[in-house]
């Protein structure tokens, strides 16, 4: 791989305005894609073959009203006032006529007919149906019952909309993404010395994401891809973009301060750390497209979409960047009084001031037991609430306090109840005998379940032998009260059966998120197997080593339980939750989990390398267990340190949005990233490899002969291009 990637740095240097070329009208025609076949987005969550999924779809055909998006438009009448008195009876008659009207809208159900009045009578909902999922609702339908609302409001009653329309928000890029990137550019300059290397590891990140976004959304005519799901490939683009060229082009400004030729010190740099960047890549790429074996749609095309954006940015690593350095040439040199050359020459060694990173280094190898229970007990600590960790996909009620939807779905809690937003539908079937009275039969059995607080009348589908019973339970969408409902309904479908002579199936939205989240949970612990397994059998390759993986493996786990408790504390149990501006607390997102394991193995990975590597070099040369620590990370510690940082800012700088799906997961990779960079890498590492001296570095020799030598480090390619009498083109040509 490395004398691969070697002969490819040197012709994109050498061919670098058709690098950049390709590039561009790779762009170009991706924009062109996306501006004339470019679809919708679609949010839809679904679980197939789950028993939710497949009433839901039974629904679409026979009663598709209720099977397509929702919306409520919530009126309140003035205090002192009650919605049936005369002018108000007025307002909500002409706001269900304008409601009857609005676009693709399929059915409107009056509450003065419904009875969905308050019990004090202040507050009425109006409830409308769409026969289309919320991907296909016009924002033109939307825009019309806000406007029936507010002309509501001029009649006096106070008025807000809710429902599953507003599911679906789409990329937002806003001031604090763009303070992300700023941040990430002043690290780069302080990192380089140099606004044109920043400028130049910018670059490529930066045609990456555009590339990997319009690539995305010009797949939204034939696949379903999510709001969520570009987002998160924007989040991961962006960071591991920067990254990865930082990697790269940190050795080649090393290599250039040493004074080698600069098309041969691109190539030695994209042979070197563009193979560790080619394998940190992989693995993130083999994690996040593991994503699909769960079964689920939308969690399919969030992590193949991000893997798309990941693969993207590697590319634009070892093609772009290269070839962009062809233009610069020997200007991305370091200059003397930088700072940057005494770092590359190795001058603090040689009488200079050590680096910040290289004293750290120094103490946590001086007293490498205390740096390891130390730190591992407050990771322990952090990981505690994790004990809690309640999964649930997020409703309407995790909006931002001052949004319609969220005062719609507050009104509709504190008035009828918080079940009354998370009613589940029970369809039911007779094959042979009285459908309507079996129907019948079975709301009145569901009437005596524990956390039941309504019944509806059933209502009737297309199939004569099929009824909608829809359920009102006691507590919210996300309460654990409301999933025991569901099991219990189920677990009691033989004895109803043997009772009325009807099959029932729970469904609907709420049924639908129990269901999805039920999936992920059961997922968890198999994909952290088989995600430490993979990480196990790669760094064993890689280092040949026993202590090394295991350490890496054990570190990997607790920066995932560490920042899930951060998570937990944080978005469940409410600490700081005013002051960092979470809107609502509860249960977790319930693909969190999934996708941080999977970001955070391949960053994990790619900081481990980066470190690990540095060390192993110098422990073959010199045999020194705990001097080859020092030595080994003088220029790691820097350079990770730097990308650890760019990490932490872009993804923090996604958390502000008011997204209850981007929030808590920008948040858990900030933290993630932050925690297994400094604490893990950067203290646990070297310590654990201080105390394990020269046993860090065993393997048995029938797996060191078994494994392959994938030579991530480019230490053959070094040993093939270090002759001094070769010039570039022999180099070119040997490789």
């Amino acid at each position: 791989m490395a004398v691969l990637l070697h002969r490819l740095g040197h012709r994109a240097y050498h061919h670098r305005k058709l690098v950049l070329g390709i590039w561009l009208a790779v762009l170009a025609a991706l924009v062109t894609c996306v501006g004339l076949f470019g679809g919708k987005l679609d949010d839809r969550f679904s679980v197939p073959g789950t028993e939710s999924q497949r009433a839901l779809d039974t629904l679409r055909s026979t009663l598709p009203q209720v099977s397509g998006a929702n919306a409520q438009i919530v009126l309140t009448s003035p205090k002192g006032h009650r919605v049936s008195e005369t002018p108000y009876t007025t307002a909500i008659a002409r706001a269900v006529s304008a409601a009857d009207r609005a676009p693709q809208v399929s059915a409107v159900v009056d509450p003065r007919t419904s009875g969905a009045v308050s019990g004090d009578r202040t507050t009425a909902i109006i409830q409308v149906q769409y026969s289309v999922p919320n991907a296909e609702v016009s924002s033109a339908s939307v825009n019309a019952l806000q406007d029936v609302a507010k002309t509501a409001e001029r009649q006096g009653l106070t008025a807000s909309v809710g429902g599953s329309v507003f599911s679906s928000k789409g990329v937002h890029v806003g001031a604090s993404e763009v303070i992300g990137v700023i941040v990430a550019v002043l690290v780069l300059v302080l990192t380089f010395g140099s606004l044109l290397a920043a400028g130049m590891a910018l670059l490529p990140a930066l045609a990456g994401v555009a590339v990997g976004l319009t690539g995305l959304l010009a797949l939204t005519p034939v696949v379903g891809i999510s709001s969520t799901a570009v987002t998160l490939a924007l989040m991961l683009g962006l960071a591991v973009g920067i990254d990865y060229a930082l990697f790269i082009l940190s050795r080649h400004r090393r290599q250039l301060a040493r004074g080698t030729e600069p098309q041969e010190s691109v190539a030695l740099a994209n042979g070197t750390a563009g193979s560790a960047v080619v394998f940190a890549g992989g693995t993130v790429i083999i994690a996040l497209a593991a994503l699909s074996v769960i079964g689920i749609p939308f969690l399919t095309t969030m992590g193949l979409g991000a893997a798309g954006a990941v693969l993207v940015a590697v590319l634009a690593s070892i093609t772009l960047l290269p070839a962009l350095a062809g233009f610069a040439g020997a200007k991305l040199a370091p200059t003397a009084d930088s700072g940057a050359t005494p770092r590359a020459t190795d001058a603090e060694e040689s009488g200079g001031k050590p680096s910040l990173g290289a004293r750290w280094v120094r103490t946590v190898v001086a007293r490498p037991l205390l740096a390891v229970l130390g730190t591992a007990g407050v990771l322990l600590a952090l990981a505690l609430p994790a004990a809690d960790l309640r999964l649930a996909l997020p409703d309407d009620g995790s909006a931002a306090k001052d949004s319609t939807q969220r005062t719609a779905y507050d009104t509709v809690s504190d008035k009828f109840g918080p079940g009354f937003n998370g009613p589940l539908l029970i369809l039911t079937r007779t094959h042979d005998g009285d459908s309507d009275q079996a129907a019948a039969q079975v709301a009145r059995r569901l009437g005596t379940f524990e956390d039941v607080k309504a019944v509806l009348p059933p209502q009737p589908t297309h199939d004569p032998g099929q009824s909608v019973i829809t359920v009102i339970p006691e507590t919210g969408p996300d309460s654990m009260h409301t999933d025991q409902l569901v099991r219990d309904i189920r677990n009691s479908a033989s004895s109803l059966r043997t009772a009325t002579g009807a099959s029932v199936a729970v469904t609907g939205t709420t049924a639908v998120n129990i269901d999805v989240s039920t999936r992920l949970g059961d997922s968890l612990l198999p994909f952290v197997a088989i995600v430490v397994g993979l990480s196990l059998v790669l760094l064993m390759t890689v280092f040949r080593s026993l202590v090394v993986p295991l350490k890496a493996a054990a570190g990997f786990l607790l920066s995932v339980a560490a920042s899930l408790g951060l998570v937990v504390a944080l978005f469940q149990w409410g600490w700081l939750a005013d002051a960092l501006g979470v809107p609502h607390t509860g249960p977790v997102v319930s693909f969190l989990p999934i996708i941080l394991i999977g970001v955070l193995f391949g960053l994990a990975m790619d900081y481990e390398v980066f470190l690990v590597s540095g060390i192993r070099e110098e422990w073959t040369h010199s045999g020194r267990a705990r001097q080859s620590i020092v030595d080994g990370t003088r220029h790691s510690v820097r350079v990770v340190t730097a990308a650890a940082l760019i990490m932490f800012t872009v993804f923090a700088g996604f958390f502000p949005l008011d997204d209850a799906l981007i929030k808590p997961i920008a948040f858990a990779l900030a933290v993630g990233v932050a925690i297994d960079a400094f604490a893990v890498r950067l203290t646990l590492v070297p310590a654990v490899l201080a105390l394990a001296g020269r046993r860090a570095w065993w393997l048995p020799g029938w797996l060191d002969r078994l494994l392959p030598d994938l030579d991530v480090e480019g230490s053959s390619l070094e040993k093939d291009t270090s002759g001094p009498d070769k010039t570039p083109a022999e180099l070119t040509s040997a490789s």
